[in-house]
C-alpha cells in the first residue's frame, strides 16, 4: 500500500507555484508595471509558499500514516516518517528543477550564441548545476524540515526557511556565478551532511556500506 504517489506530493509544490504567480499578478497589476523591487519580495514569498506547502503535506502524510496504521494488522504503518520525507523532498526538488531548468532548454536550441555580447559562456552549464543543487537541497530540505514538524523543533524549521531564502537570494547575484553558484554547492553540502545526520546516518555506516559488510 502507498501512501500518496510522488506526482501527488509534486502537486502541493505546483499549488504553491500558482499561488505565487498569482499573488505576483495582482501585485503588478496594482502597482501597474513591473517595478524591479517587486522581484525580491516575489522570490521571497514564492519560498514561503512553498515551505507553507511542504507543511501542508507534512499534515495530510501524517494524518494517512495515522490512518493506514490503524487499518493494518499490527498497528503500524507500511511507510516510515523518513521514506515519507524524502519522497516528498524529491517531489518538491523535481518539480521546482523542471520548471526552472525548461524555459532555459529551450533557449538553448537557439537561434543566437551564449556570451557574442560579452556575456558569461557559462550561461547554461551554470544553470545546469544551480538546478541539480536545487534538487538535492529540496530533498534535504524535506528530510530535515520532517523531522523538524515531528519533534516540533522550531530551529530546524527556521533554518530550513532560512535556508531556502538564503539560496533564493543569491541567485540575484547572477551573472556573478562565482559568488552566487559556490556559496549554494556549499550550503548544499552542509545541508546534505545534516540530512544525513538527521536521517540516522553515521561515518559507521558508511564504512560498512563501502566495505559491502
Amino acid at each position: 500500500m502507498r501512501v500518496l504517489s510522488v506526482p501527488s506530493r509534486a502537486f502541493f509544490w505546483l499549488l504553491s507555484l500558482l499561488a505565487a504567480s498569482l499573488l505576483w499578478f495582482v501585485s503588478s497589476q496594482l502597482r501597474g508595471r513591473e517595478e524591479p523591487a517587486l522581484l525580491p519580495l516575489g522570490a521571497a514569498a514564492a519560498v514561503l509558499l512553498q515551505e507553507l506547502s511542504r507543511f501542508a503535506c507534512f499534515r495530510l502524510l501524517r494524518k494517512a500514516d495515522e490512518g493506514l496504521a490503524a487499518l493494518s494488522e499490527d498497528g503500524r504503518s507500511p511507510m516510515s516518517l523518513r521514506q515519507m520525507a524524502y519522497v516528498s523532498g524529491l517531489s518538491f526538488g523535481v518539480s521546482s528543477g523542471v520548471f526552472s531548468i525548461i524555459n532555459i532548454l529551450a533557449d538553448s536550441a537557439g537561434p543566437g550564441t551564449v556570451g557574442i555580447h560579452g556575456d558569461s559562456p557559462y550561461y547554461f552549464i551554470t544553470s545546469a548545476f544551480l538546478t541539480m543543487a536545487l534538487v538535492l537541497l529540496h530533498t534535504f530540505w524535506g528530510v530535515i524540515f520532517f523531522d523538524a514538524c515531528e519533534r516540533r523543533c522550531t530551529g530546524g524549521l527556521g533554518l530550513v526557511v532560512g535556508g531556502h531564502l538564503l539560496v533564493s537570494g543569491l541567485t540575484f547575484l547572477n551573472p556573478w556565478y562565482e559568488a552566487s553558484l559556490g556559496p549554494i554547492l556549499i550550503l548544499r553540502l552542509c545541508t546534505g551532511l545534516w540530512a544525513f545526520g538527521t536521517a540516522g546516518g553515521s561515518f559507521h555506516n558508511v564504512l560498512k556500506c563501502l566495505s559491502c559488510k
